[in-house]
């Protein structure tokens, strides 16, 4: 029989643990949604930063592509991002394309004029993306990518629904690991601010006024309360839930 130590490295095994479930609960839901339209894979995009689009960016929170996904993650964000982030401050209507290939296309049938199309023949698939907005935080598209995509008008305005509770439970998550823990000070959020704004500890230190152990130490705990593996990660979720821009 083993008995749990009940020590930090125990609780931080468990919250691994709970997040490994959540996703894996995500990735069967998302899963069970493609296949009602004949996709063959899923991305979760979300938005990081604020303001216009020119100071924003979105980034693939979640994805089936498998070893494919940093690729067509890069592929689809380079050639449509700019696009989907000014669509996503106008209008909640679905965004399709057609993929490269005569069999590459995404058909609504009677839904055409509650969409928006763009240019297709671009990527190597094609997709549907049902853009959510949640706030700050929770704003972002979720995309189902394929070859030949059918969807009726009844199935996008269902997975359309199903969009909006995924991105509310992942935002739901987000907020949970954070409340959880202590939320940052406001001399780990100016650190954070000055790291993500390109600076190294040394600089950070002179401008603040700090020792660089100092801001170290602060930037430290920040990666820590934020359940992140470096800076790099603290910094992109501070962004990601509106600490910093």
């Amino acid at each position: 029989m083993h008995f749990a130590s009940g020590g930090r490295a125990d609780d931080a095994q468990t919250g691994r643990n709970a997040r490994a479930a959540r996703a894996a609960t995500l990735v069967t839901r998302l899963q069970a949604m493609q296949r009602q339209i004949n996709a063959r894979n899923f991305a979760v995009l979300r938005v990081n930063g604020r303001g216009t689009p020119v100071t924003r960016k979105l980034t693939c929170a979640l994805n089936n592509w498998g070893v494919s996904s940093e690729l067509n993650a890069h592929d689809l964000i380079k050639v449509y991002g700019e696009e989907l982030l000014a669509h996503l401050d106008r209008s909640l209507l679905p965004v399709l394309w057609d993929g490269q290939g005569e069999h590459q296309a995404t058909d609504v049938s009677g839904f055409g004029p509650f969409t928006l199309r763009l240019n297709g023949r671009t990527l190597s698939y094609s997709g549907i993306a049902f853009p959510i907005r949640l706030g700050a935080q929770g704003n972002g598209y979720v995309v189902f990518t394929g070859s030949y995509i059918d969807a009726s008008s009844e199935q996008i305005i269902d997975l359309h629904v199903g969009c909006a509770h995924i991105m509310t439970d992942m935002l739901a998550a987000d907020e949970k690991r954070l409340f959880k823990a202590e939320t940052l000070s406001d001399r780990e959020i100016a650190c954070l601010q000055m790291a993500g704004d390109g600076y190294i500890s040394e600089e950070i230190a002179e401008k603040m006024g700090l020792s660089v152990h100092t801001v170290n130490a602060y930037l430290g705990a920040a990666t820590t309360k934020l359940d992140s593996v470096n800076r790099i990660q603290a910094i992109a979720k501070a962004i990601r839930l509106g600490y910093i821009s």
